[in-house]
């Protein structure tokens, strides 16, 4: 198990540049499944998750050439549907949570998916019963092997029809998506998610040859196709590393410029930060944020304590809500950080109150953080990383502490930051990997 040792209180200074989204390129990937034909997809991260998902791929029979350092190309011309029913598979799918997103290309061409319960994060309940309604409702039968532990999914031939989800899941609606635009007839998805990211999937399947309207939207409409062909895809800068990086130069009073963030799809975030008293500009499609000595969070206009909480979007993802929970620890003023979506994401927040933060876990969705303004440093501490967000949360708080800080099980870090201690290391940060 490899550990971050981290020199806090150096500044950082420079330019830094976000990797390819996580979250997209997951979708993005098991999409290429759709067709016989060539995809090519540019700007992919080189991260524990999308490595694992695209050596599954080979496994699977696809063609997957690195055409350069982040570009790759994806041929599913023959999938080997004998491997997808192998213990190797399924074990391999039971470590990898996007893994999920190949029962609906897998439905949807092949006729048939097997898929055993996927892992990842440990933050909580996240449940599946949105994708399967959701592909249960388009005419496919699906089975669980108790003796197995997997679900095993069947289909004839996939039939359009209305739906209402019963949450806007993003990873449920992309399966849904997937499998729909090669169904017969019409189908109909409301309360679907409707971020970024899935807006990429529909635009890229589009130019696939699927017929996907009402994009952005949370009402979409798609008429099946016979098939679908080849296409080149460039997947968006990552928002959450965007976030994480706008909140790494608050807490260590630094002066960076994040280079091509795509600003005009990463929504309320910045306004989330400036609500914590953070400056930042749009300097063309970069964020240049100025070192800050002191920062004050806002309150609500009658005066009540600010309540940042995640939401659907265009809400705030709740993927940041830890990176704004660590750089209230020093702002001044106080704020309530609610956590609707996973109930075990905040108990993160001992760790924080270890190294010296004043926070009120009120239950496992709740926490209130009284803001230090700079008064006094955070204490360098030694911690685990319980999931990839609350580990960039550490690091963070790491970098801003006095003394020596020790973040152990940094693989969950891995798991969505690209060389993260090189790139910080390059702009002023003392992090050694261990």
């Amino acid at each position: 198990m490899a550990s971050f040792v981290i020199e806090g209180g150096h500044k950082l200074c420079g330019e830094i540049h976000p990797q390819g989204a996580k979250n997209e390129v997951l979708q993005i990937i098991c999409a290429t499944l759709l067709t016989a034909e060539e995809v090519i997809v540019n700007n992919i991260p080189d991260i524990l998750d999308v490595n694992n998902l695209i050596q599954l791929m080979r496994d699977m029979g696809v063609t997957v050439a690195k055409q350069g350092v982040d570009t790759y190309s994806f041929k599913a011309e023959s999938v080997d549907l004998a491997y997808l029913e192998s213990d190797e598979f399924l074990k391999k799918c039971s470590s990898l949570r996007g893994s999920v997103m190949l029962i609906g290309p897998m439905v949807a061409r092949f006729g048939k998916a097997m898929i055993s319960k996927p892992g990842g994060d440990k933050i909580g309940r996240r449940r599946l019963d949105t994708h399967f309604i959701g592909i249960q409702s388009l005419g496919a039968d699906f089975r669980y092997n108790d003796e197995r532990g997997v679900y095993e999914i069947t289909a004839d031939k996939l039939h359009g029809t209305y739906m209402l989800l019963d949450e806007a899941s993003v990873t449920g609606t992309a399966n849904i998506v997937m499998a729909a635009v090669l169904a017969k007839g019409t189908t109909t998805i409301y309360n679907a998610a409707c971020e970024p990211y899935l807006q990429q999937l529909c635009k890229m399947l589009n130019r696939m040859g699927a017929k996907i309207s009402g994009i952005a939207s949370n009402l979409l409409t798609i008429e099946g196709v016979e098939e679908l062909h080849g296409t080149q895809h460039t997947v968006l800068p990552d928002m959450i590393e965007v976030g994480s990086f706008i909140g790494m130069a608050a807490m260590t009073k630094s002066e960076i410029t994040i280079k091509n963030v795509s600003y005009e799809n990463l929504g309320i975030i910045p306004e989330s930060f400036r609500r914590l008293g953070i400056k930042l500009e749009q300097r063309g499609d970069d964020i240049y944020v100025p070192a800050q000595e002191n920062f004050q969070i806002e309150s609500f206009i009658d005066g009540s304590i600010m309540t940042i909480a995640d939401a659907p979007w265009p809400g705030l993802t709740p993927d940041l809500l830890s990176v704004l929970l660590v750089v209230a620890t020093q702002a001044k003023g106080s704020v309530l950080i609610h956590q609707k979506m996973f109930e075990s994401r905040l108990f993160f927040v001992d760790k924080l109150i270890d190294m010296g933060a004043q926070i009120i876990l009120c239950d496992p969705h709740r926490a209130v953080v009284i803001g230090h303004n700079h008064g006094f440093k955070l204490r360098g501490g030694n911690m685990t990383s319980p999931d990839i967000r609350a580990g960039i949360a550490l690091l963070i708080a790491a970098m801003s502490a006095e003394g020596i800080s020790r973040i152990h099980n940094i693989e969950q870090i891995d798991r969505g930051y690209q060389n993260i201690e090189g790139r910080l290391n390059a702009i002023g940060a003392r992090i050694t990997r261990i």
